[in-house]
């Protein structure tokens, strides 16, 4: 058994992000020794699968696979993170995979960690009952019309609940990785090499982004507004609860925006739910009635005619033209164009 002082197993998902699979995974390199010898002295891990099968990112990079899960002592590790797939439609069907081993991790009290859409994957297999969960904000409406009883950690880089840790993704996963660290080795060893990465400071999970509040315009009222849009899409709030809720009468508020974006709040708002749907069209397979659901459309029908006028053709159409796209032979390398 390795002797350092907390132990990881790292489930790369197919097609998963790279981005948090390698932030958090060089944290660790950096905090388990002395100087960036990176030897694994105070932390360790193993990057394990089903199979010696490499796993390949969503950028098409393969993983190697230093275990498999058959191979591998899970009373021997403290945590195992689950990195999800590209999508949340992807992670849900992993669960038909990756099910029996998870419940197994879970059963022999190992803390599971979901990162990025891996809380979609855990959710499917009923391993988030109870506890709550952070998600990337472009899925929460999708992971709560899914799961309406599980409990979301809005708003949150990651969410520690005791046996279950969630984190959002992207580099978000850094932050989690130091906050976990901190728990077994102390601050100093956790944030150890964060200058190295190019990181100022480690994150809280709290922490608000301000690229997620679109706030170029240094416009706090608007940046409220937006993280509100995107937050109550699925809802029946009105344009003047929002501004209500922003410290503002709906004419300052379509003042602000006419200004910023030249269209009412009522328009911008419609247009996050418009492109919203227009994404979850492209990479899910729901039906549109629950995707209606998820954009606060009550009427699929009236939802088809607007979202006709906005991008000229239907939500059927748009789909027929990803399948064909699929559907079609790749060309050899003689056939493409020079």
């Amino acid at each position: 058994m390795n002797s350092a002082d907390v132990r990881f197993l790292l489930l790369p998902l197919p097609e998963f992000n790279m981005l948090p699979f390698g932030g958090f995974l060089d944290k660790l390199r950096f905090s388990a020794d002395d100087a960036d010898h990176s030897q694994q002295r105070h932390c360790s891990w193993q990057v394990i699968g089903l199979d010696t099968s490499p796993v390949t990112s969503s950028s098409g990079i393969p993983i190697e696979i230093q275990a498999t899960s058959a191979d591998i002592n899970l009373y021997q590790y403290d945590y195992l993170v689950i990195f999800g797939c590209r999508s949340a439609r992807q992670s849900q069907q992993q669960a038909l995979h990756y099910g029996a081993f998870l419940k197994q991790a879970a059963a022999v009290g190992i803390t599971l960690i979901s990162i990025d859409n891996a809380c979609f994957t855990l959710a499917e297999l009923g391993l988030l009952n109870d506890h709550k969960t952070t998600v990337h904000w472009r899925h929460i409406n999708e992971f709560s019309n899914a799961y309406p009883r599980l409990a979301i950690a809005n708003e949150q880089l990651y969410c520690i609940d005791n046996k279950r840790i969630s984190c959002s993704g992207g580099t978000a996963a850094i932050d989690l990785a130091v906050a976990i660290l901190s728990r077994h080795l102390g601050q100093t060893w956790a944030v150890k090499g964060l200058a190295d990465m190019l990181v100022d400071e480690n994150r809280n999970q709290l922490h608000q982004l301000k690229s997620r509040q679109q706030a170029m315009h240094h416009d706090r009222h608007l940046g409220r507004t937006i993280a509100l849009m995107q937050e109550l899409m699925a809802s029946n709030t009105s344009i003047e609860q929002l501004a209500t809720l922003t410290g503002l009468s709906r004419r300052q508020l379509d003042r602000r925006f006419k200004q910023h974006f030249n269209m009412s709040a009522h328009q911008y708002w419609s247009e996050i739910r418009l492109q919203h749907l227009h994404w979850r069209l492209l990479n899910s397979d729901h039906f549109l009635e629950s995707l209606a659901d998820e954009v606060g459309f009550q009427d699929s029908s009236y939802l088809c005619k607007v979202f006709r006028q906005r991008f000229n053709l239907s939500p059927g159409q748009l789909r027929s033209q990803v399948r064909d796209k699929y559907a079609s032979p790749r060309m050899n390398s003689s056939q493409r164009p020079q």
